[in-house]
């Protein structure tokens, strides 16, 4: 693991402060999948006690983000076929409840919100932006449709897996990122169109498959 000094935590709440600071440092690929997470090191790093990064690790812990294991230790989740398959089919789930509720719930100030970060990723496309910076674009497209459905339960089932949901996504873009390159604008701009309609069928499926191809997509690559 890295010595060098990660950001200082801020006294609000260390322990929410330290989650986000870790879960940061893992999303950026500071500590890849399978790194092993020490509590004194990851304390000293973040300038917190041994506690605040201790209940910062439980609850990337109960985000599915890290694992501990007795006499293992603790490590950032590994991108198995598995976990791949349980996470998506999950996902895909609740994506389709998502956007079937927002169609009929969203304000037009947040159907323009997601034109706008539809517009966002077709100016990244253009300028030769990143995979990570377009992926940022994905969650926050995602987390808006959340919102706009405006199911609390609903949307604490997606925070549930949205930490794993995005660093299966950097894995998928690390090792096919053209194929995600190609497919992250039409397929995002297709979902905030039928958002706008009253095609609810044609909408939960195209939200499925939107989710079942990023899933098939990364299995061919995990082979």
């Amino acid at each position: 693991m890295s010595a060098s000094p990660l950001p200082k935590a801020a006294r609000r709440g260390l322990a929410e402060e330290s989650a986000d600071l870790i879960r940061e440092a893992i999303l950026s690929g500071r500590f890849p999948p399978g790194s092993p997470l020490r509590e004194v090191e990851l304390a000293a790093l973040m300038g917190v006690s041994r506690g605040s990064a201790r209940e910062g690790l439980a609850l990337l812990e109960r985000e599915g983000l890290i694992r501990s294991a007795w006499h293992r230790g603790t490590t950032v989740i590994e991108v198995t076929r598995e976990d791949v398959e349980e996470v998506y089919t999950v996902r895909g789930a609740l994506d389709r409840l998502a956007a079937t509720t927002a169609q009929s719930r969203a304000t037009d100030d947040q159907l323009d919100g997601l034109d706008h970060l539809v517009d966002a990723m077709t100016e990244q496309l253009i300028g030769g932006g990143d995979g990570p910076g377009l992926l940022a674009l994905d969650i926050a497209f995602h987390d808006a449709i959340y919102e706009a459905a405006g199911n609390r339960r609903l949307t604490e089932a997606w925070r549930t897996i949205r930490s794993q949901t995005h660093l299966f996504q950097l894995r998928r873009i690390a090792l096919g990122h053209e194929h995600y390159r190609a497919r992250v604008e039409a397929e995002h701009r297709e979902l905030a169109a039928l958002l706008r309609s009253d095609d609810r069928e044609t909408l939960a499926r195209v939200a499925e498959e939107h989710v079942d191809s990023a899933r098939r997509n990364l299995l061919t690559h995990l082979r």
